[in-house]
C-alpha cells in the first residue's frame, strides 16, 4: 500500500472530514479525495461514508486505523527526530485567556529560550477542540473533558473555585449582594451555589464579562461578590485585598486538561510541551 494514501486516509479518519483532514496536511481537498479514493480501489472496499457535514469511517475503515495507525504516528515523529531540531515546527497551542496568561505562557518561557515558536489561540473549550481535532491547532488546555476520538487527553490539575469580595465590602447578606459573573448563564457561580449550599444563585447577574480578569479588577473596586479560580486572585487573597466568603471543606474544583492528536503525540515539540506543562501543573 501507498505509505501518502494510508497517511491521508489516517488524518481523514481522525479529523472526520475531507477538508479538515486537508488543512491538517497542507495539501488541497480534492487532492485528499483522490487519496482516498485510490486507497479504497487498492483495497477494494469503502472506506467512510459520505455525510452532509463530514465522514463516518466503515468498519473496515475502523480495523485499519487500529492497525496502521500506531506505525504511521512512530513514522512521523521518527521523521522529525532525524531533523534534530526540537523545536522544528512552530507549536500553536489554544485555551482560556485567563489560564492561558497567568498559567500557561509562564510555565513555557524556558521552551521559548530554547527555540520553541509557539503561536497561541484564546477561546471557548468547544470552539478550541474543534480547531485541534480539524488541523488549525495542535495542543489545547480544555476546562472541559475532550472526548473526541482520536485525541490524546493528559489531566493536568484540579482548579479550585472560591467566593470572594474586596476586603472592607460591606455585604452581610449573600443574597443582596451585586453577583459578577462570566455568563449571563452565571456557570461557575451556579456549580459554586449548588455544590456548597445545595442550590441556585440567589438572583441573576449585576454585571456579567466575559473574562475572568475583568471580573477579578470590578471585585476588587467593589462592585460585589464573584466565584473565581483561586488561581487567578490568590496573590489578591494573601495580600488581604481580596477575602473569602465562605471556606467549604470540599470547594468545588474542576480539571483542567490538555488535548492533542494522537497522530502528534510523540512528535519532539508536542512532547516537550506536555511534558513542561504537566510538570508545572504539579504547581497550580
Amino acid at each position: 500500500m501507498d505509505l501518502g494514501q494510508l497517511r491521508t486516509f489516517g488524518a481523514v479518519y481522525r479529523a472526520g472530514s475531507l477538508t479538515a483532514a486537508a488543512t491538517v496536511l497542507g495539501i488541497t481537498q480534492p487532492a485528499v479525495s483522490v487519496q482516498v479514493k485510490a486507497l479504497e480501489e487498492r483495497l477494494g472496499r469503502p472506506l467512510f461514508r459520505r455525510l452532509p457535514r463530514g465522514v463516518a469511517p466503515t468498519a473496515f475503515a475502523d480495523e485499519l486505523a487500529r492497525r496502521v495507525g500506531p506505525h504511521l504516528d512512530a513514522l512521523a515523529g521518527v521523521e522529525l527526530e532525524l531533523t534534530r531540531e526540537e523545536f522544528a515546527r512552530t507549536v500553536r497551542l489554544g485555551g482560556p485567556a485567563e489560564a492561558m496568561s497567568v498559567l500557561v505562557l509562564p510555565a513555557l518561557s524556558g521552551l521559548v529560550r530554547r527555540g520553541l515558536r509557539l503561536r497561541v489561540g484564546l477561546g471557548l473549550a468547544d470552539d478550541l477542540l474543534v480547531d485541534l481535532a480539524e488541523g488549525r491547532l495542535d495542543l489545547v488546555l480544555s476546562s472541559v473533558r475532550p472526548r473526541r476520538k482520536g485525541l490524546v487527553v493528559t489531566p493536568l490539575a484540579d482548579e479550585e473555585f472560591v467566593l470572594v469580595a474586596a476586603a472592607g465590602a460591606e455585604f452581610p447578606d449573600l443574597a443582596a449582594a451585586p453577583m459578577l459573573a462570566y455568563a449571563e448563564e452565571l456557570p461557575m457561580v451556579r456549580r459554586y451555589w449548588r455544590t456548597v449550599f445545595g442550590g441556585p444563585p440567589p438572583h441573576n447577574a449585576a454585571v456579567v464579562v466575559p473574562d475572568l480578569r475583568g471580573l477579578l479588577a470590578a471585585v476588587l473596586a467593589g462592585a460585589g461578590i464573584t466565584v473565581l479560580p483561586k488561581y487567578l486572585c490568590a496573590a489578591e487573597l494573601e495580600s488581604g485585598e481580596l477575602v473569602l466568603l465562605h471556606d467549604p471543606d470540599e470547594p468545588p474544583i474542576n480539571t483542567l486538561y490538555l488535548a492533542t492528536r494522537s497522530d502528534q503525540a510523540r512528535l519532539p515539540h508536542i512532547r516537550a510541551v506536555t511534558e513542561t506543562l504537566t510538570a508545572a501543573a504539579k504547581h497550580w
